[in-house]
């Protein structure tokens, strides 16, 4: 699934206003309860069903928009993911763009220039080309673990929002099954199985992410080690003295004036 920031502002604005809406029909439920259980002409074995039945699905209801609200508190971490790709797109622009000016075609030697400073910065120049290419991989790598974990949050609060709203059917079932003149309770408590179903589907929704999220972190944690690999370093020594390597149009000019001095 591809990430939209647009979409995926929709997406959460609608599961939010969605466990407002649910969390209001609770009290539309509890008053129309009261109100059969109210009735002379329900017997009382029925009574005590709807009642047991109605604090069973209050609580699953509760549980579940308790559970809602806790996960929207990480909404705005898969904007931040989809940001931070783009960033990471532009490094890996700049990377490869680098790399392509630093091949030893492009800042090669002249004839010209001889000596131990023209040796170290040929030999330095040489592996640099590579080094920016690896940045370049590198970004391209962790900006696509990032838009995937972005994607993963948009489908994930999809789910949220998919639940929440077969919640809110339900509650209106129960309302509409409590206050209705023709009652059956047994209907009532085929509403309470089908919002108890909705636990099971949060569960599998978060394992789902998890189990996404867990494959680009273990990836990410290679990355890592990648970028922290020091067998390619951009400093070379020459008599014992560490010299940066001049990276620009202009290092052989640099490295000539070092060598007439």
């Amino acid at each position: 699934m591809a990430f939209s920031t647009a979409q995926y502002e929709a997406v959460t604005s609608k599961v939010a206003h969605g466990v407002e809406t649910a969390s209001g029909k609770l009290p539309e439920l509890t008053a129309a309860t009261n109100s059969l259980l109210g009735e002379w002409y329900v017997p009382g074995f029925v009574k005590d069903a709807v009642k047991w039945l109605v604090e069973q699905l209050i609580h699953i209801a509760e549980s579940v928009l308790n559970k809602v609200v806790e996960l929207l508190k990480g909404v705005v971490a898969p904007i931040y993911m989809f940001d931070y790709a783009w960033q990471w797109e532009d490094i890996k622009g700049t990377a490869s763009g680098v790399a392509s000016e630093l091949t030893p075609q492009v800042v090669g030697i002249s004839q010209d220039w001889k000596g131990q400073a023209a040796a170290a910065y040929a030999s330095a120049i040489q592996p640099q080309s590579p080094a920016a290419a690896q940045i370049a991989s590198i970004a391209d790598k962790t900006a696509t673990g990032l838009t995937v974990c972005a994607a993963g949050g948009l489908a994930f609060y999809i789910a949220l929002g998919v639940i929440v709203f077969q919640l809110i059917a339900s509650l209106v079932a129960a309302i509409a099954a409590v206050g209705s003149i023709i009652f059956s309770w047994a209907g009532l408590a085929m509403i309470v199985g089908d919002a108890g179903i909705t636990t099971g589907m949060i569960i599998a929704a978060v394992t789902a992410l998890t189990a996404l999220l867990g494959i680009q972190a273990q990836q990410m944690v290679a990355l890592h080690g990648t970028a922290v690999d020091e067998n390619v370093s951009s400093d070379v020594t020459v008599d014992g003295d560490r010299v940066g390597l001049v990276i620009a149009s202009r290092g052989q000019q640099a490295g000539q004036r070092v060598e007439a001095s």
